[in-house]
């Protein structure tokens, strides 16, 4: 089932002084610069401007290198199997003598060169599943073999804190469409062929547990329908909808196994706009969440009948600093992506930002919040791709340019110590492992990123008038702006 969309962005005077309750502040984007650009004064962000790989592989700021340690179609699994195929979502976890052990997505779903060929698989018919890396202290892949098998487009996932993945398929077909828990360290056991159903039956992205609760965060990548303003809308007639949920369960004792003891599926609202679109949200804007319990065997149905908030596609999600972090890679009015925070401590919803333009950020994808606090991005867009970052201190900037193809990047994750970034190129599968001179490991700047406000360029220049009208009537610079575009008169 789909909905037509309204993708009417004007908001009448009366309905924006509605939103008072929900603290609404809508704010206009800056000139759309590149990122890369995006310093104090003169000083470039981040690590400085990525310089030009002679490979023609990856190009990385001064002092970064890189390996290739996992390749499509290399013999490099155990007994010579085939590396498979649609690298994806990956997740990194403690190993012996040092070593991390990545647990690595295979997007396959039925026409791949290289499936996933395991030994026990949930179904013999589908060519999805997991694989592990193990990589050594000299960053080189020391062995690799399948977790999991049997399964159908593997996306994302999530880690948890207790030491397994969470693989979710974005599918939605018969025995699939549900996300499964894989153990590392026992590859292929039963765990890993049962499906978490009561986590629901519909397009899944991304999983996040929040560590302090044990809650799980998901996110629906729905393929059904078109993106508006797409060429495929007019043919399809019903826009794409996708929703946001969580699911808490009834044994909290975080080991393997414990979220197949069930619990209750729920999907974000907006108590006071039933049917909300977050597509028509502006960067600032913030609101008070609900979260009503869906049927698992049919939770998107449910969700839009019971009025749930409504995004576009999610993607990729990241816990960090007590913020749960994720992206509708193809919301907001240029479709160029939009960015959210979710606030479990206040309840509360925010658009961190919307991207105008495919310099700023083109199709946010798979996401992370670095050890030493900023956010960065695996770019999904159409003319070549990047990992792109934002600071506490509101800086923006490119770590990384993709130079193999237009292939994505994905599955963006650091080693247990931090020292080393691992990224994947979704096709022909490429996995890498990145070091170099990485900042120290900072909590507290994960928790600046989790409450700071959006980069300065992305907020609007304001006339002294308005920012006296503003502390008049005491609110914010946003709030003002986002009144005077609404043409609501305050000085």
């Amino acid at each position: 089932m789909t909905i037509d969309g309204n993708w009417d962005r004007r908001v009448s005077r009366r309905a924006f002084l509605g939103m008072g309750g929900l603290s609404a502040a809508a704010l206009t984007l800056g000139s759309g610069e590149a990122l890369a650009r995006r310093g104090r004064g003169d000083r470039p962000a981040g690590y400085g401007e990525p310089r030009q790989d002679p490979g023609g592989v990856l190009d990385l700021p001064r002092g970064f290198q890189y390996r290739i340690i996992s390749q499509e179609g290399e013999p490099q699994l155990r007994g010579g199997k085939p590396v498979p195929s649609d690298f994806d979502a990956m997740g990194a976890f403690s190993g012996r003598g040092g070593t991390t052990v990545l647990v690595r997505n295979h997007e396959n779903s039925g026409s791949e060169e290289f499936p996933v060929i395991g030994e026990n698989p949930y179904d013999p018919a589908a060519i999805g599943g997991t694989t592990a890396i193990v990589v050594d202290k000299n960053r080189r892949a020391v062995e690799q073999y399948v977790t999991s098998s049997g399964q159908s487009t593997n996306c994302a996932g999530g880690t948890t804190p207790w030491g397994t993945w969470l693989t979710c398929e974005e599918t939605r077909r018969t025995d699939h469409g549900y996300v499964f828990e894989v153990d590392p360290r026992d590859p292929e056991n039963a765990l890993s062929r049962t499906p978490i159903r009561e986590m629901g039956f519909f397009s899944h992205e991304a999983a996040e547990v929040d560590p302090q609760t044990g809650i799980v965060y998901l996110t629906e990548d729905d393929f059904r329908g078109a993106i508006p303003d797409s060429p495929e809308f007019e043919q399809v007639g019903a826009s794409r909808v996708s929703f946001f949920y969580r699911f808490i369960p009834n044994d909290r004792s975080r080991r393997p196994g414990a979220l197949q003891r069930g619990g209750a599926l729920q999907a974000m609202a907006i108590e006071e706009s039933p049917n909300y679109n977050a597509d028509l949200a502006e960067p600032g804007d913030r609101f008070e969440v609900v979260w009503k319990n869906v049927n698992p065997e049919e939770p998107h149905a449910d969700a839009e009948a019971q009025g749930c908030c409504r995004f576009q596609r999610l993607e990729g999600m990241w816990f960090g600093g007590g913020a749960v972090w994720f992206d509708d890679t193809a919301g907001g009015e240029q479709r160029y992506g939009q960015v959210f925070r979710y606030l479990p401590a206040t309840n509360t919803l925010e658009l961190f930002y919307e991207s105008e333009s495919r310099e700023a950020l083109d199709a946010p994808d798979n996401l992370t919040v670095t050890p030493w606090g900023d956010l960065w991005f695996a770019e999904d867009g159409d003319d070549g791709n990047r990992i792109v970052g934002i600071t506490p201190e509101g800086e923006t900037y490119v770590f990384a340019y993709n130079r193999v193809n237009d292939s994505e990047f994905a599955g963006p994750v650091f080693s247990p110590d931090g020292e080393t970034f691992f990224v994947n190129i979704q096709n022909p599968g490429l996995t890498f492992a990145i070091w170099g001179p990485f900042a120290r490991r900072n909590a507290g700047r994960q928790r600046r990123m989790a409450v700071a406000p959006p980069p300065e360029h992305m907020t609007p220049a304001i006339s002294g008038e308005l920012a006296e009208a503003a502390d008049r009537y005491g609110m914010s610079r946003l709030e003002a702006a986002a009144y005077e575009r609404l043409g609501v008169p305050l000085a």
